[in-house]
């Protein structure tokens, strides 16, 4: 069995014992990890019962990737534009703390990614909804996603599978070549992923799956961001009461 064909009947089946007549509400980035579940949810619930959202942070220079895949996937779709809501949390976090927020990386990239996450459970909300998570092993192996942002989610489509095997999955799925290899990016550094990680996804695929990698450096690396990051992929801890 290919690897979509499984991962379709998985989904009908999570819709089927946790989310029976719900839409399968999602992200569209226009890249790859989205743009794959995006085309495998519509198999396996129908496009009808797929709901795309657009969420741009003020001007994003490859919103025109996303609003061509909804077209191609035929989906229901929202444009919602997170600009304000986040500027108007780093002004309210800065009067109260005496400080710029939004001048810290880490406020910059992942407030973005939460307030994305809210408004996707917003819309679930309303519509009656799952939230599909659209993260990959790779990048949740390294831990390249925000916590209570894109790592969040009420399913995973992808998390067993590397950036590599996302693409073949888009390619049985037919989807065409500008969303499949697209440049993996932030959208808000102006760097691709692999120049922000510092090695490839080739290389950590490649490692993830062998344990083989000639970089000595990447490897150090790799090993690092997993170390730390586990975290993010781990149940919550809590404090178990004495027996």
């Amino acid at each position: 069995m290919k690897k979509s064909e499984h991962i379709i009947q998985w989904i009908k089946d999570y819709f089927e014992q946790n989310g029976k007549g719900c839409k399968a509400v999602i992200g569209i980035s226009g890249g790859t990890d989205s743009s794959v579940v995006a085309a495998l949810l519509v198999k396996a619930l129908g496009k009808e019962n797929v709901i795309g959202v657009m969420m741009p942070n003020g001007i994003q220079h490859d919103i025109n990737v996303s609003q061509e895949l909804i077209d191609f996937l035929g989906i229901p779709h929202y444009c919602v534009n997170i600009e304000e809501p986040v500027l108007d949390l780093a002004r309210l976090i800065g009067d109260e703390m005496d400080i710029v927020p939004n001048r810290y990386d880490v406020y910059k990239t992942n407030t973005p990614a939460r307030v994305r996450m809210t408004v996707l459970y917003g819309i679930c909300g309303i519509v009656g909804g799952r939230v599909a998570n659209t993260c990959n092993l790779s990048e949740d192996y390294v831990g390249y996603s925000t916590k209570f942002g894109d790592s969040a989610g009420d399913f995973s489509p992808l998390s067993a599978y590397t950036k590599t095997e996302v693409r073949e999955i888009g390619r049985e799925l037919g989807l065409p070549a500008k969303f499949v290899e697209k440049v993996p990016e932030d959208g808000m550094s102006g760097l691709s992923d692999e120049q922000k990680l510092g090695f490839t996804y080739a290389e950590l695929d490649r490692y993830i799956r062998t344990g083989e990698i000639d970089n000595e450096e990447a490897k150090a690396k790799i090993d690092r961001l997993h170390r730390i990051n586990l975290h993010k992929i781990t149940p919550m801890p809590y404090c178990k009461p004495e027996e």
